[in-house]
């Protein structure tokens, strides 16, 4: 049997506090995304998520996509990237046009989505993306294609993602120094959200939280769109230092045993068991440093290695709860999505759930095909997200022309009441 053919290479590159990954997928005549290459270096110039060191960040960049070509046999020179940053705003903007009752043609379309990119207020950022997601009928009946449809009012939901302008810029020289062009910034909680959630679940409303090494994003989705965004300076990589920090050990060795015998559940077993915590074969102890304060002669109770991952987990939690009620999230029944690299802790959804008061699941990347076992794990969401999202080609506001109309913007309590109002009705 033949094999499909590829009329279009995608490649995506996830450029993490913890790690710089890449990936390049081919989209082929059957529609498929398959995997043809991947690539992977350790992140040493970014620091909760932003550019902290512009050499050592373009050198990670340049490394990896040679990997991801020699794997994949062929050379690329466009690329999605994602961003990560704290600096991450969401919003959406509402337009509403005057149809009068006479039947919607596509320059009608073409004039409103006009209209919602002069209404667009960055506020000082950076838009980096602005997207309609959702048409509406005389204010209230969402509809997915209102070409040819009769109505008094024509509106539209646009999804606006907002970012500094400074982080962005820095991101954008690393990856063209190591001689890319850049498709387009994608902010990572839409890409790693294509990943991870079912268009139905986009639909009912869930709160995807993916724990990345440096930042916890938090998103909230409703009525298919993004609505809400919150990010924290709070991740994977703070439970390693804990660790190095508690036990007076590398942080090297702490992440390789947070990886091996860490989990965010305690377990009777734990207090017997014993972890060796002695330096590797060839190095010199420091004195006072090779057990640390919670050790006894070069070993620790697994015990205590859970002790003080979940505390910094309930800091976390902690925070991530507080995110999600900020954001309106407070009805039960709601769903919690896990991703990122912290989420492939041992026991960390059932740590959730219990600490969030909701149901939780972990998020893994699906939707491409020919995926290596080594990237189908949570931690690289993001980047299997980045290669739908440019596979997808979805339309972007920021390209069309301005063209003077009234725009009305509703509050946010009035935008998410019309929502459920809207989601009631459907189902």
């Amino acid at each position: 049997m033949a094999q499909p053919k590829v009329e279009k290479l995608i490649t995506a590159i996830d450029i993490g506090s913890w790690k710089v990954s890449a990936l390049i997928a081919g989209r082929t005549d059957t529609g498929e995304l398959a995997i043809l290459g991947t690539g992977q270096r350790e992140s040493r110039g970014v620091r909760r998520g932003f550019i902290a060191d512009m050499e050592r960040t373009e050198l990670a960049v340049r490394e990896t996509i040679e990997q991801a070509e020699r794997v994949a046999g062929t050379n690329i020179e466009d690329v999605w990237v994602s961003f990560s940053g704290g600096s991450l705003v969401s919003d959406v903007v509402t337009v509403e046009r005057d149809m009068g009752g006479y039947r919607i043609e596509q320059p009608d379309i073409d004039d409103l989505l006009t209209t919602g990119q002069q209404g667009i207020d960055p506020d000082g950022r950076i838009v980096l993306h602005a997207q309609p997601t959702c048409f509406t009928i005389n204010g209230k009946v969402p509809v997915k294609k209102p070409l040819g449809m009769h109505a008094d009012l024509l509106g539209v939901d646009i999804h606006v993602v907002l970012a500094d302008g400074a982080p962005l810029a820095n991101l954008d020289l690393c990856v063209r120094g190591a001689y890319l062009n850049v498709n387009s910034i994608v902010a990572a909680p839409i890409a790693t959200g294509l990943a991870c959630l079912s268009e139905e679940e986009r639909d009912l409303g869930v709160a995807l939280v993916e724990i990345g090494a440096g930042v916890t994003n938090v998103s909230l989705y409703a009525g298919g769109m993004l609505v809400g965004l919150h990010s924290i300076p709070l991740g994977a990589s703070d439970i390693t230092d804990d660790i190095a920090s508690s036990f007076g050990i590398r942080r090297s060795q702490a992440e390789r045993i947070k990886c091996f015998y860490g989990s965010a559940m305690q377990n009777p077993r734990d207090f017997r068991e014993m972890i060796e915590i002695a330096p590797p074969h060839g190095e010199m102890a420091v004195p006072g440093q090779a057990a640390g304060p919670n050790a006894e002669g070069g070993k620790i109770t697994r015990a205590a290695l859970v002790g003080v991952i979940c505390e910094r987990l309930n800091q976390i939690m902690t925070e991530v709860n507080a995110a999600l009620a900020g954001m309106g999230f407070n009805s039960t029944g709601r769903q919690v999505v896990l991703t990122g690299g912290g989420a492939e802790m041992k026991g960390i959804a059932d740590y959730a759930q219990g600490a969030l008061g909701r149901a939780v699941r972990i998020g893994r990347p699906r939707g491409l095909s020919a995926m290596p076992e080594a990237h189908s794990g949570p931690a690289f969401a993001t980047l299997a997200g980045l290669a739908l999202y440019g596979a997808s080609n979805p339309v972007d506001l920021r390209a069309m022309a301005p063209a003077p109309q009234t725009v009305h913007r509703l509050g946010a309590p009035l935008w998410w009441q019309r929502m459920m109002r809207a989601m009631k009705t459907n189902y």
